[in-house]
Parts: structure tokens; C-alpha cells; sequence
């Protein structure tokens, strides 16, 4: 089969298709964005000049972050077992080659998620994104039950909340598979619109309703991150 590549604002995956098993996630640190701009290029390479592996991998997007230190990686498989077969199989030239490219690029592991819920925000007809915000959110241990009920918490908030910002698209989260973190994959028209959200009075994003303050003071979180990123690269397979 041969490589679909999509590039900048069309670099998304297909966040609603109903055969995803597994979603891995990883970031690499790569240092400065000229250092970015060639991994991409080494990836689009790599990628673009072998056959698409094999119909277990659904899709693969890589996202440059605004500190112009990192890329963010989400592929999508039809399940685990399909992600170990590319490990032993396919990973290593393609990343052998990417390295020979840059060397010196800090893979900071790598995360399986399984979807769970997907929500579509503001207002309007069909938006492509420019921003993709990574909301991660770190638990003291692993416990499905928890993770869906923080979920549920934050759809029950968005739900109620009276000024939501009309910069948000959709939010897909996933949660991991050993139990102890949340993935928002979150779409936004821009980084600007984020930012704004962000600086809103009082609380910002998610603002100082009841169900809210349930949600940021929530037993049990104990770290996690939001980050920028602008969409780069998509890769399917065609016919």
C-alpha cells in the first residue's frame, strides 16, 4: 500500500472513526525549531519513501509544539498487538534513518490510550483547527473507574458552563490503558483563541461554577501538563 501524507491545518486524524483499538502518544524533544522543521522533513522522508506497513496501523500525525522544542506523536492502531508487530518489524529503519537525519532527538516515552469520550464545542458549522492543545492529566495510581469519573466530571462542566469560549471545536479524551492518566485531545481555531480562553476572568478556561471547582480540585490528580501544537504531518494508507 502506498503513504497518504497530509501536511499543516490537514494533518488531522480521523478522531470519530469506530476501529481505533489503541492510540499511542509520545513526545520527542528536538531542541530548536530549525531542529523541527528537519525531523519533520526526516519523518516525511522516511515515510514517504516505504510502503504504508501494513493495514494494523490506521494512522499516524505528527504536531510541532509552539516552544519550538517538541513534536507531539498520535497514531491510531487496530490494537496492541498490531503496534508490537511494527515495533519489531518496522520501527527501527525508519527511525535509524530519522537519527541519521538529527542526530541527538530525546524520545520521552510513549503512552497507550484507549478513546473514551468526544464532545464538539462552541458554535458554527464545520471549523478546521490551526491549534491542537494537549491537556494531560496524571493520577496517584491507576484506576480505571476514576479516570472515566474525572471524564464524566469535565463533560458535566462543559455542559453547564455558561460563557464557553467560542474559539474551542471538540475534545477527545482518552483514557490509558494501565489506569493512571487522562489524554484531552483538544481542537481549537488558534493558538489566539486558546490563549484568550486561558486569560478569561476568573478562572479561565473551565470558570468558577460548582462543577468546575469539582473537576480542579478532584481527589487523586496529582500532575499534568497543557500544551501547544500546531498539526504538521498525516500519514494513511492508500490503494
Amino acid at each position: 500500500m502506498q503513504v497518504i501524507t497530509a501536511y499543516g491545518t490537514g494533518a488531522r486524524p480521523d478522531l470519530t472513526r469506530s476501529d481505533v483499538g489503541v492510540v499511542k502518544a509520545s513526545t520527542w524533544r528536538v531542541g530548536t525549531p530549525e531542529r523541527q522543521r528537519a525531523t519533520l522533513d526526516a519523518i516525511a522522508k522516511a515515510w514517504q519513501t516505504r510502503d504504508w506497513p501494513f493495514a494494523g496501523l490506521l494512522s499516524y500525525t505528527v504536531h510541532t509544539g509552539e516552544d519550538g522544542d517538541t513534536l507531539f506523536h498520535y497514531s491510531q492502531w487496530r490494537d496492541e498487538a498490531a503496534y508490537q508487530e511494527f515495533f519489531t518489524r518496522y520501527r527501527d529503519d525508519r527511525n535509524d534513518e530519522i537519527d541519521a537525519a538529527v542526530p541527538g532527538i530525546e524520545r520521552v516515552g510513549i503512552a497507550s490510550y484507549e478513546l473514551y469520550r468526544r464532545t464538539g464545542l462552541g458554535a458554527g458549522g464545520p471549523r478546521v483547527p490551526g491549534c491542537v492543545v494537549i491537556v494531560d492529566v496524571a493520577f496517584d495510581g491507576p484506576d480505571h473507574e476514576r479516570q472515566r469519573d474525572w471524564v464524566d466530571g469535565v463533560f458535566e462542566a462543559l455542559e453547564t458552563d455558561p460563557h464557553p469560549h467560542p474559539g474551542g471545536i471538540s475534545g477527545t479524551f482518552h483514557t490509558s490503558l494501565d489506569g493512571t492518566r487522562v489524554l484531552n485531545y483538544a481542537e481549537w481555531e488558534s493558538a489566539e483563541a486558546h490563549i484568550e480562553a486561558l486569560a478569561a476572568p476568573g478562572d479561565g478556561i473551565g470558570g468558577a461554577t460548582p462543577q468546575w471547582r469539582k473537576v480542579k480540585t478532584y481527589p487523586g490528580v496529582v500532575g499534568g501538563g497543557v500544551r501547544r501544537y500546531t498539526p504538521a504531518l498525516h500519514f494513511s494508507a492508500g490503494g
